[in-house]
């Protein structure tokens, strides 16, 4: 499986927008697990581990209400994800994560690993609007327990969840 990323644009509802990816390196990221992820020609890449076991990259600092922006390149079946508001131990992460994966495979839906599992996917009606092999655009907007997500400018979905709003974590 390999997933590219690029450009994540972060915009916390406190401050003015941030760059969370230099283009250059993982500085400001922790991997974990054994995916490899590495910077390209300023991309962000995502290869899966020799031992085909889960990897995340976390970001060093954590984030509580915010919109993120970034673009995804999905070039595979395989799929990703990003979490918000999440704990990591080791490769078990447990939160939150919008989903990422091919057309039909509830991208921009939310999911709670090791809690309650989907929590809203996006309709039938969405499932073409994952572009493999091109560029795709991903919003994120958490504010306190309300989630609205958006692919290539469609919004997927909007959810309210008590349980986000009194997490805390990457």
């Amino acid at each position: 499986m390999v997933i590219t990323f690029f450009n994540f644009l972060l915009i916390s509802l406190l401050n003015n927008p941030v760059s969370i990816f230099n283009g250059i390196n993982l500085d400001g990221w922790k991997v974990h697990g054994t995916e490899l992820w590495y910077v390209h020609a300023g991309d962000l890449i995502c290869e899966s581990g020799p031992d085909k076991e889960y990897g995340y990259l976390a970001t060093e600092k954590h984030y509580k209400n915010f919109i993120l922006t970034l673009n995804f390149l999905q070039e595979s079946d395989g799929n990703s994800g990003v979490f918000f508001r999440s704990q990591i131990e080791g490769t078990k992460i447990s939160g939150w994560q919008v989903e990422v994966a091919p057309p039909g495979l509830h991208s921009g839906g939310i999911y709670e690993s090791y809690g309650r599992g989907w929590l809203i996917k996006p309709p039938k009606s969405k499932d073409d609007v994952v572009i493999m092999n091109k560029w795709n655009t991903l919003k994120v907007k958490v504010v306190e327990g309300d989630v609205t997500t958006w692919i290539n400018g469609v919004k997927m979905i909007h959810l309210t969840d008590e349980k986000i709003s009194k997490s805390k974590g990457s």
